[in-house]
């Protein structure tokens, strides 16, 4: 039987034994009917001769009993034929009902079933590929089956099918093939083979899945690997760099107290500073991109926090580039660190702007949105759930797959400039947040990002604006400063005197056991570092308290929160002092703790 089109075929294709049989029933009852037809004009001619031809003999038989020996036998004939009809007529039933059950499961099948002879001429496809593909019929008719394969995966699909041959089993390949709008998509096919009744291989059956949300999904994890990994490393460089810098602007600082505006030498230190301020943004944006920074979440609208920052975002971007803030219905809370989420904000205008060099438009909507973890085209790692999401969309130039592949990895620019971390951070404090961020773009289609955070049922709360305490160090008071590295102790100890305290020095916890044990006067503050050689500051300060009731304990570190809980500092109160510190921050953090002691 021949294929009746490129999208459908009769039976004979799908069950080729139950056809056959149909096929010799038919050939028997047209043999039988021959040949008893046959018998009967014989037998009619044999008793009919005598009576046109005188002195031919005739059967010797009684005329009467081969009557009736001829009708018997022509009633015989017609019982047989009807019972055969009846037989034909209920095989071809099946054959029908089988025929619409295969049609039914082809042109619904989700996956693309393909038939194609040994020199890979199609011989039927289902209606899938169409769906799938945009191919109609007709269009699939006039190529092979391997024209559409990408170059580079044809060799391994060939390979594939000559092995099927060989072996009779087919086994998975996935391979990329060509849509009709000319891009590629990721199938994983499988092949099964029809032999003829001498044995050869006569039909490849395939059937080919597409892998795309599959391959998304793979990619999505690939990368979050990736930023893990990298954050990792980030967040331990950064905090190396903490002390350092705390060293150097600390000493800028001195610097500049010593060094009148007009000296030669005063532009000199400010540039140094300035350095030093810009290695310490970097660390921070290091240790947002590592989830690692400090994070204080409170109950946020981020209606209120982009509408505040609007005439910001204006200035930033120019007055080539329009911004449009959509506005935004009723929309609920969400919890994060109101100044990452500002950053995040900013950094995407930012994004955009470099995007449109030539003017363009950048837009900002929220809305409340529910995830069910359906759609593959968002590729979110989140949970199904209520969100607030933010979208920033510009209309630039557009990245392709390739550079949204890199978009959110530290140090990554297109720009020739900067320091690449700004996107970076972006996915950083998302991710820290406890939320999720994609990306839709195409070459010259401009770019929309779209941040999901959990939605809460809180009120947003009001910002205080901080008062200085106006409250004076009390004379005559004495800390224990406790510190590893040795340039920085020696700077700590220097700010320390210069406030009138009365300064201990160690290098490690374990001399400061030795130096409280020989100091009777009391000791008012224990300044210590976090993470030190032998024993942390926390374990001392557990040492230390129970001997000195009346001593105040305030710790500094450099490291991520993440690090410092795993040192015991967990608990809610504790005073910790972020490396790198100024003097003024020193001033102020020593004199909340410490102001106590004279209270």
């Amino acid at each position: 039987m021949k294929v009746s089109s490129s999208t459908g075929t009769s039976h004979s294709e799908s069950n080729p034994e139950n056809w056959r049989s149909t096929e010799r029933r038919q050939w028997w009852l047209s043999s039988s009917g021959i040949l008893v037809s046959l018998s009967l004009t014989l037998g009619i001619v044999s008793f009919a001769l005598p009576a046109f031809i005188p002195g031919l003999v005739a059967y010797s038989l009684d005329a009467n009993l081969a009557v009736h020996a001829l009708v018997g036998l022509v009633l015989l004939f017609d019982l047989y034929v009807i019972f055969q009809q009846i037989q034909l007529s209920r095989v071809r039933k099946q054959i029908a009902e089988r025929e619409e059950l295969f049609r039914l499961i082809t042109e619904n099948a989700a996956d693309m079933i393909a038939v194609v002879d040994g020199s890979g001429n199609r011989l039927y496809n289902s209606p899938s590929y169409q769906k799938l593909l945009g191919y109609s019929p007709e269009e699939l008719r006039e190529t092979k089956s391997f024209e559409q394969i990408h170059p580079d995966d044809r060799p391994k699909v060939v390979e594939a099918a000559m092995e099927a041959k060989r072996s009779g089993v087919g086994r998975s390949v996935e391979y990329r093939i060509r849509h009709k709008d000319g891009h590629w998509v990721p199938l994983e096919s499988t092949a099964s083979v029809v032999r003829s009744r001498s044995g050869g291989v006569e039909k490849l059956v395939i059937v080919n899945r597409d892998i795309t949300e599959r391959k998304d999904l793979e990619k999505q994890l690939l990368l979050s690997h990736k930023l893990e990994a990298i954050g990792r490393l980030s967040g331990g460089v950064a905090h190396d760099f903490n002390n350092l810098l705390c060293v150097i602007l600390g000493y800028c600082e001195e610097l500049q107290k010593r060094t009148p505006p007009d000296d030669p030498y005063r532009e000199a230190v400010d540039e140094i500073q300035n350095a030093g301020k810009r290695a310490a943004s970097l660390t921070q944006q290091l240790l947002a991109f590592s989830r690692k920074q400090v994070f204080e979440p409170q109950v946020l609208d981020l209606k209120t926090i982009v509408a505040e920052a609007a005439k910001m975002l204006e200035r930033l971007i120019g007055e080539d580039i329009t911004l449009d803030i959509v506005p935004a219905k009723q929309i609920g809370t969400v919890k994060a660190d109101r100044s990452q989420i500002e950053r995040v904000i900013l950094n995407l205008a930012v994004n955009a702007r470099d995007a449109m060099p030539q003017g363009g438009k950048v837009t900002i909507e929220m809305a409340d949105v529910e995830l069910d973890g359906t759609s593959p085209t968002l590729n979110l790692s989140v949970a199904p759930g209520s969100y607030v999401m933010l979208k920033v969309t510009d209309s630039g130039c557009g990245m392709d797959a390739e550079l949204q592949s890199h978009i959110f990895e530290p140090f990554f620019t297109t720009k020739g400039q900067g320091t690449g971390l700004g996107l970076a951070t972006v996915y950083g404090v998302v991710k820290q947040s406890g939320g999720d961020i994609s990306v839709e773009s195409a070459p010259g289609k401009g770019t929309t990002f779209r941040i999901y955070l959990p939605r809460i049922s809180e009120t947003a709360e009001k910002i205080q604006e901080a008062e200085p305490s106006g409250r004076v160090i009390p004379e005559h008071r004495t800390v224990l400063l406790v510190e590893d590295e040795r340039a920085l102790r020696k700077l700590t100890r220097k700010m320390l005197q210069e406030m009138g305290l009365t300064v201990l020095e160690a290098e490690n916890a374990f001399q400061a056991i030795e130096i409280a044990k020989r100091t009777e006067t009391p000791i008012d503050l224990l300044l210590t570092d976090v993470i030190m050689p032998g024993m942390s500051g926390w374990a001392l300060a557990e040492m230390l308290s129970p001997q000195r009731p009346e001593m105040r304990v305030l710790y500094m570190s450099g490291y991520p929160d993440g690090v410092i809980a795993k040192h015991g500092v967990t608990e809610a109160g504790i005073s910790i002092l972020r490396k790198p510190f100024t003097r003024d921050e020193l001033t102020r953090w020593v004199e909340d703790v410490a102001i106590g002691v004279a209270g």
